[in-house]
């Protein structure tokens, strides 16, 4: 199942990046806040409660998904890049995982167990104290 994330639901602020880079960080505000509201989103109903109910710091207690994306100079870079990876997160709780189905190990693998657990039980018990 895959869900495509509607531009129109995204909410972009444009707000000044951290770390190095002189008097271009201190003047630009290049870096965006990505702010999707996943209850009120168009996403199918299954995917939105996978999603709210992952235990991810980006997700406030509102539902609202904050991604800060600050990697480029450019502002339109850092905006592809915080939908490429809200995109990302969503098809990663759009795929179900695997029902783990409860199987019994097969008789000769049991033996086999338990026969080595003899095996090794005898050798233990041949470095004990030896009396004459």
């Amino acid at each position: 199942m895959t869900a495509l994330v509607n531009p129109a639901e995204v909410e972009f602020s444009n707000i000044r990046a951290q770390g190095p880079g002189g008097q271009n960080v201190n003047k630009v505000s290049c870096a965006v806040h990505l702010r999707f509201d996943i209850a009120a989103s168009s996403l199918p109903e299954a995917i939105r409660e996978r999603l709210l109910a992952l235990s991810d710091q980006r997700i406030t207690q509102n539902g609202v998904l904050v991604l800060k994306a600050q990697q480029s100079r450019s502002l339109e870079q850092n905006k592809e890049d915080a939908l490429r990876r809200l995109q990302e997160l969503v098809d990663s709780v759009a795929v179900l995982p695997a029902l783990r189905r409860a199987t019994k190990p097969t008789r000769s693998s049991q033996r086999r167990r338990l026969d080595s657990k003899t095996r090794s039980g005898q050798t233990k018990a041949m470095r004990g104290k030896v009396s004459e």
